[in-house]
């Protein structure tokens, strides 16, 4: 996600390149429409449809006894209308000298998958050390290549539903030459033990848009689910955000219908980008602060408007998050935060008594 972001408002900013090889798609047209739709990743972007970020920053992965999140959640998250969790993993902490994996970590990490397939739920595996990556990139890559043939090799036999992300939010000086470089032996990694797997893959620029013409992926490799987070208009929706140096005093900034028209502009971009590739699209991100005092109506608003247009385009999403920040639901309350929740999951399409 953008903790540490100090200069992220103005790069979301900045002109990107023009992003589609074909024309933007119509607004409201899905991203499947007319597309050749090859491969399995298109099948698994039809299942996942609606998501939830959870437990980045959860004392669980310490100590399992402070656990906020219990898995008593992964339950009220499917009843409530949810298909899939972001598991948002900070693994390098959990690693020795060697790289390898704390064996306490990966037996909590086991419970969190199976908590969740038991639920019914499909989960990303998200590789979350997105800042230590992008300072860093030759010191990162080796615990990136560990981290991932020892998950790739514990998970090889889960179901289908289990995905793999391989790096959240690359940005400067990981940039797009060497972004690419470093897939090019991430995914031969993880495809000697997991040749079918769904791997989510998304370009620099912390996973911007405007990025997705630079992202190199393997022509045959048809099983890749690309992905992009969206947080625009980062004005409304980071007011007030103290992580954020150009965000932190700002106060009272509307949700706009220019906002509206930009968010359902850009989309149609994502969409043409698909369309011209073949390459289906996850938005793995999106939300509102809460804790600046910006009004709940304003945040619903843009909560409903960013899942209405993915969804019509046909993106699945994951709502940023569950607890801590940008909250769904109150663990403290024990209860959803429910103008969010009737944005993401209007109250006609939950199940029923839900």
């Amino acid at each position: 996600m953008w903790l540490g972001k100090f200069l992220v408002g103005a790069a979301l900013s900045m002109a990107g390149p023009a992003l589609a090889q074909s024309p933007a798609m119509p607004a409201g047209a899905s991203v499947s429409a007319g597309a050749a739709e090859t491969g399995p990743a298109w099948a698994t972007a039809k299942r996942l449809r609606r998501g939830v970020n959870i437990i980045g920053y959860d004392p669980l992965w310490r100590d399992p006894a402070k656990a906020r999140f219990q898995p008593r959640h992964f339950r009220i998250i499917r009843e409530g209308g949810f298909d899939f969790v972001r598991v948002v993993l900070q693994s390098f902490a959990h690693m020795d000298a060697r790289n390898r994996l704390d064996p306490q970590w990966l037996k909590t990490l086991d419970g969190v998958v199976k908590g969740a397939t038991d639920a019914g739920l499909g989960v990303i595996l998200d590789e979350h050390d997105f800042n230590l990556c992008s300072e860093a990139p030759d010191v990162c890559e080796p615990k990136l290549i560990a981290f991932w043939e020892q998950i790739g090799a514990r998970y090889r036999d889960a179901p289908d539903t289990v995905l793999f992300e391989l790096l959240n939010e690359p940005h400067a000086p990981l940039d797009g030459p060497r972004w690419n470089a470093m897939l090019a032996r991430l995914i031969p990694v993880v495809r000697a033990t997991n040749p079918g797997r769904t791997l989510v893959i998304g370009p620099t620029r912390w996973n911007n848009l405007e990025e997705l013409p630079g992202l190199d992926l393997p022509k045959a490799d048809r099983n890749i689910l690309v992905t992009f987070h969206c947080y625009e208009p980062f004005r409304f929706t980071h007011q007030g955000a103290p992580w954020a140096e150009d965000m932190k005093g700002l106060k009272n900034v509307p949700f706009t219908a220019a906002d509206e028209a930009r968010i359902r502009a850009d989309y149609d971009k994502v969409a043409a980008w698909s369309k011209a590739n073949d390459r289906p699209v996850l938005m793995g991100e999106f939300g509102a602060y809460e804790k600046s005092g910006t009004p709940v109506a304003a945040r619903a608003r843009y909560t409903a408007t960013v899942r209405r247009e993915a969804e019509a385009h046909g993106f699945p999403w994951a709502y940023w998050q569950f607890d801590s920040d940008f909250i769904l639901y109150d663990i403290d309350r024990d209860r959803w935060v429910e103008p969010i929740r009737q944005a993401l999951i209007p109250l006609a399409q939950r199940p029923t008594g839900q």
